[in-house]
C-alpha cells in the first residue's frame, strides 16, 4: 500500500511539473533575438555588408552588429602577470540602428579583467561577424579573412556623467539580463576610448583605419 501511495504521489507531482518543464523548453530565451529582447531580430536579415573598400564603415558596422567581443589585457594574476589576457565581454555601441561606434561595457571590480584595467587600462578589442547569421550563411570560416572581423586598440575607462545614461540604455536594450545582475558587485558602465582600428574582410592583410574615418562615418 506504501509502495503505490508513494507511486501515486510521484505521479501527480510529475503531472503538475509538465506543463512548467514544457513552457520552460519552448519559451525563447532571454538574449539576443530572444523574447523582450531590443536587439536584431534572429529570423530577419542582417543588413548588407558595406562595400569592402570602404574599411572605416565595415568597421562600424561590425562594431554596431555585434552584442560580444574578445577584451585583451594586461595580467595582474601572478602566475601570468605581463601576459596576454582575454576575456569575453558583453558590450553595445548603441539602440539597433543608432550606433555610435563607442563600445560600452558593464563592468564590475570582481572580474579579473578590470583588475588588470585598474593597473594598465590599455586593452585591444576583437570583433567578429562569425557572431552573427553572416560567415556562417555563406560558408566562412571564423578564421577566413571573408568572415569580417576588426580589432580596436584603446584605453578602457569608466564613462562620465553624461554619457552614462545613453550608455545604460545602449547596453540594457541588448543585454536585458544586466537589470538583474547583483547590485552587490558595484557594476558600472565604461567604454573603450579607440586609438588604433584594424579591418580584416578580405585577402592581403588588415586595413588601417583612423579613429576620425571611423566616427566620420554616417549611416542612413
Amino acid at each position: 500500500m506504501a509502495g503505490r501511495a508513494c507511486g501515486s504521489a510521484r505521479a501527480l507531482l510529475a503531472a503538475l511539473l509538465a506543463p512548467a518543464l514544457v513552457a520552460l523548453l519552448v519559451t525563447p530565451a532571454r538574449g539576443r533575438g530572444g523574447r523582450d529582447h531590443g536587439g536584431w531580430d534572429a529570423a530577419a536579415p542582417l543588413p548588407p555588408l558595406p562595400p569592402r573598400e570602404d574599411a572605416a564603415r565595415v568597421a562600424r558596422f561590425v562594431t554596431h552588429l555585434c552584442d560580444w567581443g574578445a577584451l585583451a589585457t594586461i595580467s595582474t594574476e601572478e602566475a601570468v602577470r605581463g601576459w596576454p589576457f582575454a576575456d569575453i565581454l558583453s558590450l553595445s555601441d548603441g539602440p539597433p540602428g543608432a550606433g555610435s561606434g563607442v563600445p560600452y561595457f558593464y563592468l564590475s571590480p570582481l572580474q579579473q579583467s578590470v583588475g588588470h584595467l585598474q593597473e594598465n587600462p590599455d586593452a585591444t578589442l576583437t570583433m567578429s561577424l562569425a557572431q552573427t547569421d553572416f560567415c556562417r550563411k555563406r560558408g566562412f570560416d571564423p578564421q577566413s579573412p571573408l568572415c569580417a572581423h576588426i580589432i580596436l586598440a584603446g584605453t578602457v575607462t569608466k564613462v562620465n556623467e553624461t554619457e552614462v545614461d545613453f550608455a545604460k540604455r545602449s547596453l540594457f536594450i541588448r543585454h536585458p539580463e544586466m537589470k538583474t545582475w547583483p547590485s552587490s558587485h558595484n557594476w558600472f558602465f565604461a567604454k573603450l576610448n579607440i586609438t588604433n582600428i584594424w579591418v580584416v574582410d578580405y585577402f592581403g592583410g588588415p586595413k588601417i583605419v583612423t579613429p576620425e574615418e571611423y566616427y566620420n562615418v554616417t549611416f542612413q
